[in-house]
C-alpha cells in the first residue's frame, strides 16, 4: 500500500519578535527555555521543511523521490514544485517594514544576484530565490497589521497633524502632486533622511503633536509610533503609520497582501499561506540591511482604500472559502462535525488543526489531528475524509 497521507513535524523558527507563550497556551508546544516562537513552517521550503512524523525523511525529499505522484500532474507541471509555504506567525513584537517583489523582478533579480557572486545568506542579498511572495493571513486572536499605502489625502493629514516641519517642502510637493509619480518622491524623500535631517524628523515628531490631533486616525497612528519607539527609537520606520493602511483583524478575519505592496505585522497570532519564496525587501523597523532604491524599484505607488483591505470570504457548506487573485495557494477554514465531509484534491494539501480533535482518513490510512498539529496529503490520494469535532485550515492549489 502507498502512503498518500502523512502527520507533519514542523519546524519553529524563533526569531526575535516572536512570541515566548503564545504557542504553548494555544496549542500546547513545548517551550522549556523560553526562546521567542516566531513561525511554525509546514511545507517544503529549503530554509525549513517539514519531517514526516516517524519517519527520516523530510516532505521536501519525499516530493523529490516521486514528484508527480505526490504534487499532482497540475502542480508538477505548473510550478515544479509544493508552490506554497503555509505558517502560524505569533507576533509579540513589530516586524520590519517588508515589500516582495513581484515574479519577474524576482527572476531578474535573483539572476544578476547570481552572477555578482552574493552568497544566499549574505546580509546583503535582496532576492533569496526566483519567486513571488502574495501572502493571505487569517488571524487567530485580533491582529494588528499595516497594509498598503493610504489614501494620499490622509498621508498629507496625518503628517501635517503630526507637525513635522522638517518635511515641509516634500508634503507641499505631494499636495501639488497627488498621484503615485507624488507618492513615489514623497516616500524616496522619507526613506533617503540621513544624518541630522532624518534626527530633525524623528525629534519632531516625538513633540506628541499626533497625539493632541482629533480623531481616530491620527489616534491608532500615535499608538503605533509609540510601540514602534519603543524598539526603533531612531528607525525612519516611525512613520510608516502615517503612510501606511492600519488594520485590526478580528479571528477569523483575513487579508490578502499583493506583490510590491509595503506592510508589516505588528502584534497577535495568525496563520498565514504565501507561495514559496523568501524574497524581503525591507522598509524600516528593523536593524537589518535595506537598500532603498531596489525597494523602490519593487513597490508600486498606489493607494489602497481602507475598506477593502479585509479579504472577502464566503460559506459553502461546512467551509469558509477565502478567495485569492494567485493560483499558487487556496485557502479554506472547515467545520468538522462527527458525521464527517469528503473533500476531492487537485493538488497535494496541507491540513493543520486549530481547535479540537479531528480523523482524517485517505484509504486505508488514518491519523489524529489536535489543535496545533498538521497532516500531508498527496495528490495521488485522489480523495480524503476528515471528521471529528473542531476546525481545521486547508491550504491546497
Amino acid at each position: 500500500m502507498t502512503t498518500t497521507l502523512y502527520k507533519l513535524d514542523n519546524c519553529i523558527q524563533h526569531y526575535q519578535w516572536g512570541s515566548p507563550t503564545a504557542f504553548s497556551e494555544m496549542f500546547g508546544l513545548s517551550n522549556e527555555a523560553q526562546q521567542p516562537q516566531a513561525e511554525i513552517w509546514m511545507g517544503a521550503h529549503p530554509k525549513g521543511s517539514s519531517q514526516l512524523s516517524g519517519s527520516p525523511l523530510k516532505l521536501s525529499e519525499l516530493i523529490d523521490q516521486s514528484p508527480k505522484s505526490v504534487l499532482g500532474d497540475y502542480t508538477y507541471q505548473r510550478f515544479g514544485e509544493l508552490p506554497y509555504l503555509f505558517k502560524v506567525l505569533a507576533a509579540a513584537k513589530p516586524l520590519s517594514i517588508q515589500v516582495h517583489p513581484n515574479r519577474h523582478k524576482a527572476q531578474a533579480g535573483y539572476r544578476v544576484e547570481n552572477q555578482r557572486g552574493i552568497a544566499l545568506d549574505a546580509a546583503n542579498r535582496n532576492y533569496k530565490d526566483a519567486n513571488h511572495k502574495p501572502e493571505l493571513v487569517y488571524a487567530l486572536t485580533p491582529y494588528t497589521a499595516m497594509n498598503g499605502f493610504r489614501p494620499i489625502e490622509q498621508i498629507l493629514l496625518l503628517f501635517k497633524q503630526a507637525a513635522i516641519n522638517a518635511l515641509q517642502a516634500e508634503r507641499d510637493a505631494l499636495l501639488a502632486n497627488p498621484t503615485a509619480t507624488g507618492l513615489k518622491a514623497f516616500f524616496a524623500a522619507v526613506m533617503n533622511l540621513k544624518g541630522a535631517h532624518k534626527q530633525q524628523v524623528l525629534n519632531q515628531l516625538k513633540q506628541g503633536h499626533l497625539q493632541a490631533a482629533q480623531g481616530p486616525l491620527a489616534q491608532a497612528a500615535h499608538r503605533l509610533i509609540e510601540r514602534f519607539r519603543d524598539e526603533y527609537p531612531d528607525d525612519i520606520g516611525l512613520l510608516s503609520p502615517l503612510l501606511l493602511n492600519v488594520v485590526e483583524l478580528a479571528p477569523g478575519e483575513a487579508m490578502f497582501l499583493h506583490a510590491e505592496t509595503p506592510h508589516a505585522y505588528v502584534q497577535g497570532v495568525a496563520l498565514e499561506i504565501m507561495a514559496n519564496s523568501d524574497n524581503v525587501l525591507r522598509a524600516g523597523l528593523t536593524p537589518k540591511y535595506i537598500d532603498v532604491d531596489e525597494l523602490i524599484a519593487n513597490t508600486r505607488f498606489v493607494p489602497i482604500p481602507p475598506d477593502t483591505l479585509k479579504l472577502a470570504s464566503y460559506q459553502q457548506d461546512n467551509k469558509r472559502c477565502y478567495p485569492v487573485p494567485v493560483d499558487d495557494f487556496g485557502f479554506e477554514v472547515l467545520t468538522v462535525d462527527p458525521q464527517g465531509h469528503q473533500q476531492y484534491l487537485r493538488g497535494a494539501e496541507i491540513l493543520f488543526c486549530i481547535e479540537g480533535e479531528v480523523s482524517i482518513c485517505a484509504g486505508q490510512q488514518l491519523l489524529t489531528l489536535s489543535a496545533g498539529e498538521s497532516a500531508f496529503v498527496c495528490e495521488s490520494a485522489k480523495v480524503y475524509r476528515y471528521q471529528g469535532r473542531g476546525t481545521l485550515a486547508r491550504a491546497f492549489n
